[in-house]
């Protein structure tokens, strides 16, 4: 299967609402043709893909699923998004973020909970994750295919295992882990 993504109005980056003309209608007229000239039974043989997704308006991104959209590129507004999770934890947490010690709830406090990376790039990621979810609400795709859940100790790229190390692998091995 390929897919290709053919102009519509659409551009990389991210613009004002209303600076750009999106016609999606015009993905039905690609598609058309296409079945007429490939003989094609499907009424949409061509997988599309949407390139510069970003603030386009949700009745945009229906009408070009409807005319075959399959895949809709959405990495600004990630960015935007991860970087937004990141502003909203430093704005919660200023205050505690100012020193390793001393806060609002007294002079000696540790602060290492509110600046531990482990911390605000967790909340950077939750942003971004449910943006994502957003995406998959407009491009009705959530919920549409089960997660796969690869076997206890497999890795999926090609049947590789990794040997066994140290006392702990020895016991995995033997295990047969």
């Amino acid at each position: 299967m390929f897919s290709i993504a053919a102009a519509f109005g659409n551009v990389h980056g991210v613009y004002k609402p209303g600076n750009v003309t999106l016609q999606p209608e015009r993905l039905g007229k690609h598609q058309a043709y296409a079945k007429e000239k490939l003989g094609s039974s499907s009424d949409k043989p061509i997988f599309l893909v949407m390139h510069g997704g970003s603030g386009s308006t949700d009745e945009e991104i229906q009408t070009a699923v409807k005319n075959g959209v399959m895949k809709m590129n959405i990495d600004t507004d990630t960015q935007w998004a991860y970087w937004d999770g990141l502003r909203a934890f430093e704005k919660e947490k200023h205050d505690y973020l100012q020193g390793q010690i001393g806060n609002p709830t007294g002079p000696d406090k540790p602060n290492k909970k509110n600046y531990d990376p482990r911390v605000w790039v967790r909340k950077a990621e939750e942003a971004m994750i449910e943006r994502c979810g957003v995406s998959m609400d407009k491009l009705s795709s959530k919920d549409k295919y089960p997660a796969k859940v690869p076997e206890p100790g497999s890795l999926p790229v090609f049947g590789f295992r990794p040997k066994p190390v140290g006392p702990l692998g020895a016991v995995k091995a033997a295990l047969h882990l």
